[in-house]
């Protein structure tokens, strides 16, 4: 009996293991994107301010006077009251459609809405105010999925939804439906010291406020804005910068624009006209910079559909500016912003953590600090503390010596 028992387990599990054997030939696990969509009525409606949310998926980070504002990418913006480091508190959440960057000058706030420029009165904090939009007046700010199988768009009502991000999931197909179903398909790919009066943001930003113009980068311009009249901003003529561009910095007359696959240097000596001055090639990777003195501290961020394979640092010469030149390198894990006060640089390594470095010898940085445990994501150096954003947490730190010592944390969840 026992035997026959045995016989017929031993030939169900050879069934099964056959079966599931056949299976995993057939179908695969792929990484889908799908749109995230709003109607054209809540995307013509504006800007909403409410009472805080939790946050989704933190973005960028941005400082002005004593606020904090963190990008919830697509959504808006969650503003935090940081008059007490030590206990910040939310406040109000921004509501913007398809938003991911901002920038301040003397209580107005500029936020891109996928294409249109928003303008805000933010003086009276509890009582922000739309005061301008222009329209159609930016490149595109949704960042398409570049590691992604295949974009399934589902039954988008073009006429009454507007696509303003992706989303990324697993699904499991057979390997046949995909693909007769995608492999004809092209996939897709979008990617200085402020006066008292501007506030601050991090090494990702594509806004930044030089005197009386805002520049904003897309994938391929330098968007330029007179903003003298603060309330009305003029749309001036773009100027065409390269390809995949994904950040700005500015130092004097210059803006070092972040691309996938180097930095490019304009002179905006002529503030309406910025003109071409050199480049720095590094093959292909995702790419924010900074610059300090004679330098510029660009992270690369490797393995991934950026193109590189490997991560690091790239230490830039830039003493003769239309001749920038690598001065040195260093590995890291999975970097994305960066930042830099006197002699220490601050290194958001993904999940890696935070990394603060002795830039004195750029030829034998010392790491100070390493914050492990943490996921970290865009980092601003403040004259008093240092901001930084990661996995839904805002982080700060008060600086000593020769170290960093938590201030306080604050769930934006």
């Amino acid at each position: 009996m026992k035997t026959k028992y045995a016989l017929v387990w031993f030939v169900t599990f050879l069934l099964l293991f056959s079966c599931q054997d056949k299976e995993d030939g057939i179908y695969e696990d792929y990484l889908v994107a799908k749109p995230l969509t709003i109607t054209t009525e809540e995307f013509n409606a504006g800007v909403d301010i409410i009472a805080p949310l939790p946050i989704e998926e933190s973005g960028k980070i941005y400082a002005y006077e004593n606020y904090v504002f963190i990008n919830d990418k697509y959504k808006g913006v969650h503003v935090i009251d940081n008059s007490n480091p030590a206990s910040p508190e939310k406040i109000a959440f921004i509501k913007i459609a398809g938003n991911v960057d901002i920038s301040v000058k003397n209580n107005y706030l500029y936020a891109d809405s996928i294409a249109d420029l928003m303008v805000l009165d933010i003086s009276d904090i509890y009582n922000i105010r739309i005061v301008d939009r222009l329209k159609n007046v930016l490149g595109s700010n949704i960042v398409w999925p570049v590691d992604v199988d295949f974009f399934d768009y589902g039954e988008i009502d073009y006429e009454n939804e507007i696509i303003v991000g992706w989303e990324t999931v697993t699904e499991k197909m057979l390997v046949e439906e995909y693909e007769e179903r995608y492999r004809n398909t092209d996939v897709l790919f979008a990617e200085t010291t402020n006066d008292a009066s501007t506030g601050q943001g991090g090494s990702l930003a594509r806004f930044k406020i030089v005197d009386n113009y805002l520049y904003a980068v897309d994938s391929h311009f330098i968007n330029i804005f007179n903003i003298e009249d603060l309330s009305s901003p003029k749309d001036l003529e773009d100027v065409f910068a390269g390809f995949d561009i994904e950040t700005i910095f500015n130092r004097d007359n210059y803006l070092f624009l972040g691309s996938m696959r180097g930095m490019y240097i304009y002179d905006i000596t002529e503030p309406e006209t910025p003109t071409f001055v050199s480049e720095f090639q590094h093959g292909t990777a995702c790419d924010p910079v900074v610059v300090d003195g004679d330098y510029a501290y660009v992270t690369l961020r490797g393995g991934n559909a950026c193109g590189a394979l490997e991560s690091g640092l790239f230490i830039v010469d830039i003493s003769e500016i239309t001749n920038p030149v690598l001065a040195e390198s260093y590995p890291l894990e999975s970097p994305y912003g960066l930042g830099v006060k006197d002699e220490k640089l601050f290194i958001c390594d993904g999940p890696a953590g935070l990394k603060v470095y002795d830039k004195t010898n750029i030829k034998d940085l010392k790491q100070l600090n390493h914050f492990q445990d943490i996921s970290t994501f865009d980092v601003i150096p403040l004259e008093e503390q240092l901001l930084m954003v990661g996995d839904e947490v805002l982080y700060q730190y008060q600086y000593l010596n020769n170290n960093l010592k938590l201030l306080s944390t604050l769930e934006l969840n």
